[in-house]
């Protein structure tokens, strides 16, 4: 079939029907921060109860629509300011939800993030005003809109990334044992590892510098010190922890 220039004029585009935005084509667009909370024994996210109907009394993951003077990003941030009094927390968008009544009030297209802090720092500044309901990964139990889809599909990123991404340096200390760095990625991961196999791989990575320190204060055997070195781990071309 030849395409000439008349058919393509002819052809409804969105500039040819810029009025109807303000009619027919109403939207409102939100984010929902699944926030991912790091102890040494569990992993846990934040919920927040839920007074809309029909979902009063279940809870919700933490989110808000998007003000008309911010982007996506600034909403997070703002987001995760409000909600749990913290700044450069480390976020990662997984996902546009889109589907067709996924919202009871209306037309709303939601954008998912997952972060990820450690509980106690979260403790230390949380906003009186705010509180949230920290549930077990495993215990999540039925949440309000399509929250159940949003939080699955986040906890799977969440644990992809970490075999592949230094994302989880960011929950120890900058100088850490080998066995916090074990207990991390057993915790997330839900899984246990093989010390001594767990150790090779590590150092396969060329990826953690001994500092030449030990733990202190410790009633056990003091263990070694080590670093994430991020030069290092780029150079490796290695693309997985564990």
């Amino acid at each position: 079939m030849e395409v000439t220039t008349q058919n393509i004029a002819s052809k409804e585009n969105i500039n040819t029907w810029i009025s109807q935005i303000h009619t027919e084509f109403k939207l409102a667009m939100s984010v929902d921060c699944v926030i991912f909370g790091y102890t040494e024994a569990d992993l846990y996210v934040a919920l927040i109860p839920c007074n809309m109907p029909p979902y009063e009394g279940d809870l919700s993951l933490v989110g808000d629509l998007l003000h008309a003077n911010e982007d996506l990003d600034q909403a997070v941030d703002r987001i995760l300011w409000e909600r749990i009094g913290l700044r450069n927390v480390y976020c990662e968008q997984v996902q546009v939800f889109s589907q067709l009544g996924r919202h009871p009030l209306g037309r709303v297209v939601t954008v998912a993030y997952y972060s990820l802090i450690k509980v106690e720092d979260y403790k230390k500044v949380a906003p009186a005003d705010c509180p949230l309901v920290w549930k077990k990964v495993d215990e999540v139990g039925s949440l309000a809109f399509d929250h159940n889809e949003v939080f699955g599909l986040c906890l799977e990123k969440l644990r992809r990334q970490l075999r592949e991404h230094p994302v989880g340096f960011s929950l120890l200390p900058k100088k850490f044992t080998l066995n916090q760095l074990q207990q991390l990625y057993e915790v997330i991961l839900n899984m246990s590892f093989d010390k001594r196999n767990f150790r090779r791989k590590l150092k396969a990575m060329d990826a953690i510098r001994d500092v030449g320190e030990v733990e202190r204060d410790v009633r056990h055997r003091p263990a070694k010190l080590y670093s994430f070195d991020l030069e290092r781990f780029e150079a490796s071309g290695k693309n997985s922890f564990v």
